[in-house]
């Protein structure tokens, strides 16, 4: 992201209307490979390829902000790989971290990990100082510290079912693996922090509040998230596209000021439960409209949010989400220029 583009996002988040509108879109390995005409596999290995699909994005859509921007990472096994799980890597498909808890008893023996040698959190690292001459060559700069959240990374470590069951059959338990998520995840924050004197963003991505009851995120989540969200950055951003219907008003409570739904509430219905308190990155159709539509599919649902976002200056124009494979050139070219109209 750019100085002005930090600028100008930082100017939204604090409530300040820009004179034009402005979007933005989190991408990462379900978009970038398959748009630049790579593997995901190449995409994660080679990191000449990597660089060069991160500035291709930017070159091809420079008024459009890229969230984190160059983000470096392998899926979901980035933050599980740390506590030993054991990673597939198809060429061309997702990769997937296999779980390391087998029964209950198995979260007494995590450890937390050291996110500077552990897992592939030091390759992470890495890549991006090789690749900031060349970002800052470009005019960007690395701006967000970067993880899954504490409730995401434990259904991986566990699975998702036997975690859910977990949360009732001994509380005590998930607590304590929350609690070795959560020093993890401040730790491996703190570090990207201090490799990195250009971030004052932290970014967290954790679906699962999506799939527990109001009871069981203020019991599960809140404590957590709120912990790895009390730091001082500038921008506290958010990404849960599950349903955030019981969640979403207690967002701002942790600090949250930056937050992409899904598309299971509107916007107005966003900004009534929140009471106004978030910046919200969407929220369109991601999958039926911007990566399946037609053109005037995409121009159309942006003209419908630009009508439903009338006189609200926390607003970034985005999809329901991060940016779904599939989206060509030519829709999301459609988005910007319908949002310029």
């Amino acid at each position: 992201m750019t100085d002005k583009q930090w600028e100008i996002l930082k100017k939204i988040v604090n409530g300040e209307a820009p004179a034009q509108p402005v979007s933005g879109f989190i991408i990462d390995c379900p978009w970038l490979p398959a748009w630049y005409g790579i593997s995901i596999l190449d995409y994660f290995t080679n990191d000449d390829l990597w660089l060069k699909a991160n500035l291709k994005a930017i070159e091809t859509f420079p008024d459009t902000l890229f969230l984190p921007g160059f983000w470096s990472e392998y899926g979901m096994c980035t933050e599980p790989s740390a506590f030993g799980a054991r990673c597939q890597f198809p060429t061309n498909e997702f990769p997937y971290a296999h779980k390391v808890i087998q029964t209950i008893e198995d979260i007494d023996l995590l450890h937390v990990p050291n996110p500077a040698t552990d897992g592939l959190l030091p390759f992470m690292l890495n890549r991006l100082k090789l690749a900031q001459p060349a970002m800052e060559a470009a005019g960007h700069k690395i701006r967000f510290s970067v993880s899954r959240g504490p409730l995401n990374i434990a259904t991986f470590l566990m699975g998702t079912t036997e975690f859910l069951t977990t949360m009732m059959m001994d509380p005590d338990a998930v607590h304590r693996l929350m609690r070795t998520i959560t020093d993890f995840l401040k730790a491996w924050h703190k570090l990207q922090h201090e490799t990195f004197p250009t971030i004052d963003g932290i970014l967290m991505l954790d679906d699962i509040v999506g799939f527990i009851s109001e009871e069981d995120f203020m019991e599960f989540g809140y404590p957590y998230f709120k912990e790895l969200y009390e730091g001082n950055d500038t921008v506290k951003f958010f990404h849960n596209d599950a349903d955030c219907t019981v969640s979403v008003k207690y967002y701002p409570e942790l600090g949250i000021n930056l937050y992409n739904p899904g598309i299971h509430m509107s916007l107005t219905e966003l900004r009534a439960e929140t009471k106004d308190r978030l910046t919200i990155l969407g929220n369109i159709p991601p999958r039926d409209v911007l990566a399946s539509g037609s053109t005037i599919d995409v121009a159309a649902a942006v003209r419908a949010l630009k009508a439903e976002a009338s006189g609200f200056s926390r607003i970034l124009y985005s999809c329901g989400g991060g940016m779904p494979p599939g989206v060509t050139t030519e829709n999301l070219q459609a988005f910007l220029e319908e949002l310029k109209r």
